[in-house]
């Protein structure tokens, strides 16, 4: 599948191209409709990202650096009890001082956390592009598992 863009700019996924006309779907609705193709700029983009996009940025981030409920669980304790210093982070959490490590670089990296100083110590506080993502998740998640 490839991707197509109309003269405002919005992207398309192409479902079908016949010589003058093509069957487009709207990744966010999913409705289809045709359009001329002298009126659709024809792209390389991946429909696999194009449909990704439907996905609000920060959330797709998070999505992209938790791994599992226990980094979920740390992404989740910076956002409602941060800043907090490593050493209590290290204390109040069941992972050992490489894992934490790691998993707060991971989300530095990530522009989910942000290096601070709390007391005086090395601490850690969730950004506000990871407070974005996790409200969203929350909005959408309710009580389902």
């Amino acid at each position: 599948m490839q991707t197509v863009r109309d003269a405002a700019g919005d992207r398309y996924l192409l479902v079908k191209r016949s010589a003058e006309s093509s069957r487009i779907r709207d990744p966010d609705t999913g409705e289809e409709e045709y359009r001329p193709n002298d009126a659709l700029t024809f792209e390389s983009e991946t429909p696999l990202s194009v449909r990704a996009a439907a996905v609000p940025a920060p959330v797709r981030r998070v999505v992209a650096a938790v791994h599992d409920d226990r980094s979920l669980g740390l992404l989740l304790d910076l956002v409602d009890r941060g800043p907090l210093a490593a050493v209590d982070l290290l204390a109040s959490t069941d992972l050992c001082e490489s894992d934490l490590h790691g998993l707060l670089t991971e989300f530095r990296a990530a522009d989910l956390a942000v290096e601070t100083a709390v007391s005086g110590e090395r601490g850690y506080d969730a950004t506000d592009t990871a407070r974005e993502a996790v409200a969203s998740l929350r909005t959408v998640g309710g009580d389902e598992e």
